[in-house]
């Protein structure tokens, strides 16, 4: 049986992730989506609220689950008998430095291996930062997120 996790701050989710997100339930038996609570950024949403927005929009897909985690990625998926971490890449820099990332999660632990899956070409341009400043200005994010993120946006900018 083979396990993945997908994980990321997701402040918000946006249609990028999940397009990564429903390509690899394709790919592996189960997926996490494990929503990081401290990773030096400054969330809009709360952990809960990331985790209830994602929870909404994978609900169809069967074999995704949802949780959230604190500290080192490697020791989750330790804890949760996980070997494959998904990484979605959007542009060559992102490879940069999704590689390192990986290298050195593959030395704190080592029965953990790296799926880098490419962005969809629709969703390449797409951050979560640029949804957020785009929202913020009233901006129409409707094609960028799904329709409960986009509402959640509206509401916190209004």
């Amino acid at each position: 049986m083979s396990k993945a996790v997908y994980a990321g701050t997701f402040d918000p989710v946006t249609n990028g992730h999940l397009d990564i997100a429903l390509r690899a339930s394709k790919l592996f038996d189960d997926i996490i989506i494990a929503i990081a609570e401290d990773n030096n950024k400054q969330t809009l949403f709360t952990t809960d609220e990331r985790c209830s927005l994602v929870r909404q929009v994978t609900k169809d897909l069967p074999n995704v689950k949802v949780d959230s985690f604190s500290g080192l990625l490697v020791d989750y998926c330790r804890e949760k008998g996980v070997g494959f971490i998904i990484r979605g890449l959007r542009v060559v820099l992102d490879f940069e430095k999704e590689l390192q990332m990986a290298l050195m999660n593959r030395s704190l632990y080592d029965k953990v291996d790296t799926v880098f899956l490419m962005g969809e070409a629709l969703y390449l341009f797409v951050s979560s930062s640029q949804v957020k400043d785009a929202a913020k200005l009233g901006g129409d994010i409707s094609n960028l997120v799904p329709p409960p993120v986009a509402k959640a946006l509206i509401d916190k900018f209004t």
